[in-house]
């Protein structure tokens, strides 16, 4: 088996070639239908090539985004199909895997450089409205760009990273306790090296804070860290009681701020001050009526979510970031999306971030296989193609090739891949017998002696028909008896 170094080699020294036997036959019109079919076999191998090179820059485990996408994704196989063709099969949350085309796919640059991370605090920069504030980081976006704990959405350009997350080292011994924020630090060295006689120095750190010590005992081979935590105190009754109370103050408290706001808008109650309530919020609260309007939603996404019968209505959100993106979602998918979250949280108050994933999930089509969506001769209606294909937009096409989760087809001057989500499916019986044949007559036509530009602009109109009228049949047998092509 030949490397794909050795392919990409092998292909351009064909298109060399067929290069060059093209030119031989410039000018012959004798030669005329070789030229087209070598024509058509160079592009099918200049395609190859510029696959397999795309292809071949990628490696497992790095960050890449579509053209046009804020989506971050990571890439996790490198796969080339029975026909020589590459793909890239990108996890874009973490769970799923997609095929992607190469070409489709950029490295992403600001994610390779580790620019950011989550966890990390930024400063929105002058010039936007949010100017002066800071956040923390949820989520990686393509580009640079970051999401907020809050969900909001800032590209590389807005904001200045001002505080790194430390990522706490990982102690193998999890009964022991680690303490980030200490009052004192001790260091003593508690034997010479002539004490030691030969033996390697020890040093002991002491980091003190409220109510114990954790002690890291170092020397050149070992680092021991003993942690020794203050013993638990219980609490009365009412102590109890009270702790309760105030934490589900706490937990409530994005939900009873949605529930007023709701109120205050709905019964117009500052009308006395303000004649809009977008203003209204930005005097009194110091946010804008966006913000207003999450709060509002969420307290009503709570509402719906205690209507739970499970388990799981005994866990609500605690903040409004883990309801913003149920809102995306009609009532009943709602509550099946925060079970999953809560499940998926073993149990406790999921992360935004896990909300999130589900929903995208929930609302991600899923892989189909080409043999389940349909079979070879198929007629179909190409949309939301992107990038070289976008021109075949709104065209008819025959399905001539079924691969794992793409289908090959046959348009009026070309044959490419395209997913299942592209194809619009022809359920008119008159229509499904005649494409397949209009497509025939139409290739008949495209490789016979040079046409007419003319010519060409009419093959290229009923390509997009899917139906032929009297005139536009007339119109193609006309070329047909002047081009001597036997329908």
């Amino acid at each position: 088996m030949i490397s794909v170094t050795e392919n990409i080699a092998l292909l351009s020294q064909q298109e060399n070639q067929l290069h060059t036997s093209l030119d031989n036959l410039r000018g012959q019109r004798s030669k005329v239908k070789e030229h087209k079919q070598l024509e058509k076999e160079l592009s099918g191998v200049v395609s190859k090539r510029q696959n397999l090179q795309a292809w071949a820059v990628f490696e497992l485990k790095m960050p890449v985004h579509r053209l046009n996408s804020p989506l971050l994704g990571i890439v996790k196989q490198l796969k080339i199909t029975p026909g020589g063709m590459g793909e890239v099969w990108v996890s874009w949350d973490g769970l799923l895997q997609i095929p992607e085309q190469p070409n489709m796919l950029q490295i992403d640059g600001a994610a390779m450089a580790k620019i950011i991370a989550v966890g990390d605090r930024i400063e929105i920069r002058n010039g936007h409205e949010l100017s002066g504030k800071t956040f923390t980081v949820e989520r990686l976006l393509a580009r640079g760009a970051v999401e907020t704990t809050e969900g909001i959405v800032f590209e590389r350009e807005e904001w200045l990273l001002v505080e790194k997350l430390v990522q706490p080292a990982i102690d193998e011994d999890k009964d022991l306790i680690h303490s980030a924020s200490f009052t004192q630090e001790l260091e003593m060295v508690t034997e010479s090296t002539e004490e030691l006689s030969g033996r390697t120095p020890e040093t002991i750190v002491a980091e003190s804070f409220e109510g114990g010590f954790s002690v890291l005992k170092t020397s050149q081979e070992t680092v021991e860290t003993i942690t020794i935590a203050p013993p638990a105190e219980e609490l009365t009754e009412d102590e109890e009681k009270e702790r309760h109370r105030l934490e589900l103050k706490v937990e409530r408290a994005f939900y009873e701020s949605g529930r007023a706001l709701t109120e205050l808008r709905d019964r117009r109650l500052y009308r006395s001050t303000h004649q809009t309530f977008e203003r209204y919020c930005q005097d009194r609260f110091g946010f804008s009526r966006q913000n207003a309007n999450y709060f509002i939603a969420g307290a009503s996404i709570v509402d719906n979510l205690k209507n739970l019968t499970t388990i799981c209505c005994q866990i609500l959100p605690t903040k409004e970031s883990q309801v913003r993106p149920l809102a995306k979602l009609e009532p009943k998918a709602q509550c099946r999306a925060w079970q999953q979250a809560v499940e998926q949280a073993e149990g406790k108050v999921p992360s935004s971030r896990i909300v999130r994933g589900i929903v995208e999930r929930l609302k991600e089509k899923p892989l189909v296989l080409a043999s389940e969506f349909c079979k070879i001769g198929d007629p179909f209606i190409l949309n939301r193609l992107e990038g070289a294909e976008r021109k075949y937009n709104g065209c008819w096409a025959i399905a001539s090739e079924l691969r794992d989760f793409t289908v090959v087809v046959d348009v009026y001057d070309n044959t490419f891949a395209v997913k299942p989500d592209n194809l619009d499916p022809i359920d008119l019986p008159d229509v499904r017998r005649q494409l397949p044949e209009t497509l025939l007559r139409i290739r008949r036509l495209r490789e016979c002696d040079l046409l007419d530009r003319c010519a060409y602009t009419v093959l290229e109109s009923l390509g997009r028909q899917i139906y032929l009228t009297e005139v536009e049949e007339g119109l193609l047998q006309w070329l047909e008896n002047h081009y001597k092509v036997n329908a």
